[in-house]
């Protein structure tokens, strides 16, 4: 009996102490299931709290944000509760006793709820933090790099630090969240090399994770998008399991992942086609202003018009409720689709201006920008934008801030121009990028144009901001040393001042970068000088040889880019027969993945070079090709679409012409009908006087036709008859064509298709052009690839060519109306009797 109740004794003692050790408040915070409830039991315990009470007060109160909508989020009311201060300050005195993770994660959660970055409870946590930092697991590293990004210390020598840190135990990273977080924190910093390991890293780790972390998928495409780094075999990738994604993706997702690809200027059509259904899917959900406006910026650029109107009409009922940012991006969504709502913009222009005290400066930029092109009338508006950008151009110390609302406020009228504008342009010129003192330059030529004086002289204060303009422009090639950066600046600049000022100073640094020309950048600089229309033979056979040489590196897509110079420049490297070969070995195993809209293009641009790869041609008049095409095209802006069904019919008219035993139908004759019918049928004054000419040296107006449509919709600008004595035969038929005396062509009741006279025997009919500026290269007499083309399909079709370039014609030695004639004369039966 007495060792039984020794037994009772110990096991109430036992018991007794379990329930005095048990923590209560834990206890209690672990069951909280709203904000109050968890400030109630701190405000009841704040001298009991441990280090591990607060930490997990601090996590619930963030968790509980987590569970709801962001727009329902009451983080600045749970922010300044007097309890949370409570936390704040208990937090920052019990900084020593927090274990890593812990640290870290009170780091992160205090800057979730908006505390302000120079607050001394953030600071001392980052100090001990960064005390720390070598020993904290990469989980841990990771939260820290982040929260280092919230407060802009992006490059800072911390995040530095951190970027060492990954660098060497990059091997260890097994988690796809870990490491894609890691990348966007440090994208400012990686070297080259660094970059090309986080990405074989990324690449593999995407194999082992399950395919519903789109998330990790989205911060890989921005990790590319940050560095400026189209890394196609990733982004293909990365898409393909982002497919697999799409039932499951919100509109806010969707239009994240567009904005990405957009940038990346990576277009696919499969995701085009799954978004657009998905979107369409959405809409009869989207009903709040914040999915809509995401639905909407997503959505409305590629949907039909019924889908259209039935978004802008949604967006009127919903645009008194949207906030200072949504209204903006619907006011640049309408610029896109080019609207002319005129309700839903004034609408959207009123929400606007009672919230122009929330936008940042890029934003103002935006939405004077947006307003400009839709052409929208308030005066009164844009005085107080054109206000508001000038006190933050006054203001701005960032080079692209200052060249962007430069561009923005060249768009507003104006017959003064603030002389503290000027000086403020003034400061920053030196530090500017080519593309932003490509954008400055436009800004100039337009205050000059509207500057009252400039009909007497140039403004001495225009003058000289242009030479240091100049000067900043020159120095700036003149110093470069990385090809790769000065390709990267090049990437938009173009225009007049370029042209005129810096052209030849751009092809004297890339010549001497030549030996800096790799796979990597082949692409870039072909796409470069096809751009500025330049024939450069130097840089052009180190293009050819390079990709000879790495063709199995260079991605089967970039042959479009890498052919395209030597095509529409018309220029044979030494290894021509050779380069055109591996890049068709190059891509044809890859013909069904290319996007269609790109294959037509690469099929155009090889067509030019009078190449017609077998497999490609098939593959393209296949049905299940142009069933997709189709598909596609109506998910592309329209200018797009237009070029690439314009594209695919100078293709299939080539295929026609030149390959007829590929047996292709010529499908294309009512859309020919239809782009005759819109052609504006301007004939210049100097045709005219070509026309005239030849009228007299012909023997007769009747003797030419002006402007005649050939078979497969060619326009010869004029047409005449030769007999086999090469003396010219009149038409039996009038030409249907006559032009006015304002240069119209008018079309005869005869329609587009001509009369085709039978020839005599010997006869010949005789197509002569005239070729302007665009014929040719900029820097030199030599003919584009697409004149010659139009020559060769011209012969095929039975007509002799006769070409009259440009600056024969307008020759200081063709200056009279018989030297004029001499010279038709000369070329008309030269070469025809040759």
């Amino acid at each position: 009996m007495l060792r039984l109740r020794c037994v009772n004794s110990f096991l109430g003692r036992l018991l007794h102490g379990g329930s005095v050790n048990r923590d209560q408040i834990l206890e209690q915070l672990r069951v909280c299931s709203a904000e109050d409830q968890v400030f109630d039991v701190v405000g009841k315990n704040k001298a009991k709290l441990t280090v591990n009470h607060v930490s997990t007060a601090v996590g619930m109160l963030w968790q509980f944000q987590k569970d709801k909508p962001e727009m329902l989020r009451p983080v600045e009311l749970v922010k300044s509760h007097p309890q949370f201060l409570t936390l704040r300050v208990l937090a920052e005195n019990k900084i020593a006793r927090m274990d890593d993770f812990m640290l870290v994660d009170m780091l992160y959660n205090f800057l979730r709820f908006n505390v302000d970055p120079h607050d001394s409870l953030v600071q001392q946590l980052v100090s001990e933090a960064w005390l720390r930092i070598d020993r904290f697991p990469m989980a841990s590293l990771s939260k820290f790099s982040i929260c280092l990004s919230d407060q802009n210390l992006q490059h800072s020598p911390l995040m530095g630090h951190i970027t060492s840190i990954v660098d060497q135990r990059l091997s260890s990273i097994d988690d796809a969240r870990i490491l894609t977080t890691l990348m966007i924190s440090m994208s400012s910093l990686v070297s080259p090399r660094f970059r090309d390991a986080l990405i074989s890293r990324a690449d593999h780790l995407l194999d082992t994770m399950y395919p519903s972390n789109y998330n990790n998928l989205r911060r890989v495409v921005q990790f590319l998008c940050n560095i400026k780094h189209s890394y196609q075999p990733l982004l293909e990738k990365c898409n393909k399991i982002i497919l697999c994604n799409i039932p499951t993706l919100d509109a806010e997702n969707i239009s994240i992942i567009m904005g990405l690809y957009h940038s990346l200027q990576f277009n696919n059509c499969d995701f085009r086609l799954a978004v657009k259904q998905r979107l369409k899917e959405l809409i009869d959900s989207s009903t709040d202003p914040f999915s809509f406006t995401k639905l909407f910026v997503a959505l409305a650029p590629m949907a039909s018009q019924e889908i259209r109107d039935g978004l802008e009409n949604t967006a009127l009922l919903l645009a008194d409720e949207l906030n200072a940012h949504q209204a903006l991006a619907i006011a640049e969504a309408l610029k896109e689709i080019q609207s002319r709502n005129l309700n839903l913009l004034n609408k959207i222009a009123l929400v606007i201006q009672r919230n122009l005290h929330c936008y940042k400066t890029m934003e103002v930029a935006r939405i004077t920008k947006a307003l400009f092109l839709l052409q929208y009338q308030n005066p009164e508006l844009f005085t107080k934008l054109r206000n508001i950008l000038v006190n933050l151009l006054q203001r701005s110390c960032f080079p692209y801030e200052v060249a962007m609302l430069t561009r923005v406020l060249s768009m507003l009228p104006c017959l003064r121009l603030d002389e503290a504008v000027i000086s403020r342009v003034d400061a920053v010129v030196s530090q500017c990028n080519l593309n932003d003192l490509k954008t400055i330059s436009f800004a100039i030529d337009k205050w000059v144009h509207n500057d009252p004086s400039y009909r007497h002289n140039t403004p001495s204060k225009y003058v000289r901001l242009l030479q240091t303009l100049n000067r900043c422009g020159r120095e700036r090639l003149q110093t470069a040393d990385r090809l790769d950066l000065v390709l990267e600046e090049l990437r938009y600049v173009s225009g007049e001042w370029f042209e005129e000022m810096l052209l030849e100073e751009t092809m004297v640094t890339l010549k001497r970068m030549m030996d800096q020309i790799n796979w990597t950048n082949v692409p870039k600089l072909a796409l470069f000088l096809t751009r500025i229309n330049h024939l450069c033979p130097p840089l052009m056979d180190r293009i050819a040889s390079t990709a000879i040489k790495d063709i199995d590196k260079i991605h089967h897509s970039a042959t479009y880019a890498t052919l395209l110079p030597f095509s529409v420049l018309n220029y044979d490297p030494v290894q021509a027969d050779e380069l055109y070969d591996v890049c068709i070995q190059r891509f044809t195993p890859h013909i069904r993945s290319f996007d269609p809209h790109l294959l037509v293009n690469l099929a155009y641009v090889l067509a030019v070079s009078d190449c017609f790869p077998e497999e490609l041609v098939k593959e393209i008049f296949s049905i299940d090709f142009l069933g997709k095409l189709d598909a596609q095209l109506e998910t592309l802006p329209d200018k797009l679409n237009m070029r690439t069904r314009l594209r695919l019919m100078e293709f299939n008219r080539a295929v026609c012409l030149e390959c007829p035993e590929f047996q292709v139908p010529w499908f294309h004759e009512r859309y020919c009908q239809q782009l005759q019918k819109k052609g504006n049928g301007t004939v210049s004054p100097l045709q005219q006087q070509i026309h005239k000419m030849l009228g007299e040296v012909l023997g007769g107006i009747h003797c030419v036709r002006v402007a005649v449509v050939t078979p497969y919709f060619y326009t010869a600008d004029f047409e005449c008859i030769l007999d086999k004595d090469l003396q010219p035969l009149p038409y039996s038929v009038p030409s249907t064509l006559q032009i006015s005396d304002r240069g119209k062509v008018h079309w005869g009741t005869s329609s587009v298709e001509n009369i085709r006279d039978e020839l005599p025997p010997g006869a010949q009919r005789v197509a002569v052009n005239f070729l302007d500026s665009k014929s040719f290269c900029k820097n030199s007499h030599h003919m584009k690839g697409e004149a010659l083309m139009r020559k060769r399909h011209l012969e095929i079709l039975g007509y002799s060519v006769v070409q009259i370039p440009h600056f024969e014609w307008n020759s200081m030695e063709l200056s009279t109306p018989d030297a004029w004639k001499d010279y038709l004369k000369k070329n008309l039966f030269r070469e025809l009797s040759s």
